[in-house]
């Protein structure tokens, strides 16, 4: 049995649900990069996303599938604040790409739902270059569930990405019920919540329960990419076994928990705190030896002088209180330290 087709909404763009999420690879050598991604190609996958500020990542995925680039579908992305912004970061993602079109160009990490008439020009922009045929479809991502609303009843984007795994709460789950009532394609990021899931079928299972949705596997590792392309052949879908083994997960992963998306730093006390306030739930799923390592040690001492400024919840997405989570991290971290015991 094959793996299924899905329509990225009114794309149009028909794809196999098993998509490439390019940001890891800027941490991969060049060549290693390369040859990843070939294999992904030749794998069956042929959708990737990727973005400006990945680095050198669209130069990666440039070398390594520029001569196959009408066979594959990419969806690239700006962060730019400013329509001069957008405008050069384009220019250089097509020149990074080798190619004269994005698939789909994304407006990265938005605090706001772009409109026409709203005064930043971002959005009548991106119209001018889809009328050139430089952008084909125009998307948008962000970790706000408010904005994602207001963007889905905007009717305006032709694409949502958004964090999707099976922790997600019933609030973001309505954003796919809803993406697919307004024939709006669904990018799933963070299909594995920024590391905490280590279960690929039960991960892949969730995501195929939706046929208006493309989730993109963050990929670093050959090994890694083997996981994600053996269900090319062998889909594995949502049964009794694995339902109960993710309502087992989530009951133990409940509650307000850090996704480790970055967007906090820098932290005033140089505090790592999209490692350090999900540090014992990483302890948890991961082999404990290197977060119980002198580094993470050093790493978790500084949250003793966190002053509780508050500027790092003014810029998560899932707006936490960090500076309890830091504490409740710290305190379950050294009970395992002094007493050699995991936290419960």
């Amino acid at each position: 049995m094959k793996i299924k087709n899905i329509t990225l909404g009114s794309t149009g763009i028909v794809i196999p649900q098993n998509g490439f999420g390019v940001l890891p690879l800027q941490r991969v050598e060049m060549s290693e990069a390369v040859r990843i991604l070939r294999r992904a190609y030749e794998g069956g996958m042929t959708f990737f996303d990727t973005a400006h500020a990945y680095t050198d990542s669209e130069e990666k995925v440039g070398n390594a599938l520029s001569d196959v680039r009408k066979n594959i579908f990419i969806a690239t992305k700006t962060d730019a604040k400013n329509v001069e912004g957008v405008k050069e970061q384009l220019a250089n993602s097509l020149k990074m790409l080798k190619t004269d079109y994005i698939d789909i160009y994304q407006f990265h990490c938005v605090g706001q739902c772009y409109k026409p008439g709203d005064g930043t020009g971002m959005y009548e922009y991106m119209m001018e270059q889809k009328e050139k045929g430089i952008i084909k479809h125009i998307g948008i991502t962000t970790h706000k569930v408010g904005i994602a609303e207001e963007i889905i009843e905007s009717g305006l984007y032709e694409t949502l990405q958004y964090p999707l795994s099976y922790l997600s709460t019933e609030r973001e789950l309505e954003l796919v019920r809803k993406c697919k009532e307004h024939n709006m394609g669904f990018i799933g990021m963070k299909g594995l919540a920024g590391g905490l899931l280590t279960n690929a079928e039960a991960c892949f299972a969730f995501m195929s329960q939706f046929d208006n949705v493309i989730p993109i596997w963050g990929v670093q590792r050959m090994s890694e990419l083997e996981d994600w392309l053996k269900f090319m052949d062998e889909p594995v879908e949502m049964n009794e076994e694995i339902r109960a083994f993710i309502e087992d997960d989530k009951s133990k992963l409940g509650g307000d928990f850090c996704r480790g998306c970055g967007y906090c730093a820098p932290c005033t006390a140089d505090i790592v705190v999209n490692a350090c306030a999900r540090m014992s739930l990483m302890i948890r799923r991961a082999p404990s030896a290197g977060w119980l390592s002198e580094k993470w040690q050093a790493e978790m001492k500084k949250i003793e002088n966190c002053v509780e400024c508050g500027v790092c919840m003014t810029r998560c997405p899932y707006e936490l209180q960090i500076p309890a989570l830091l504490r409740k991290n710290y305190e379950d971290y050294f009970d395992i330290i002094n007493n050699g015991k995991k936290p419960e």
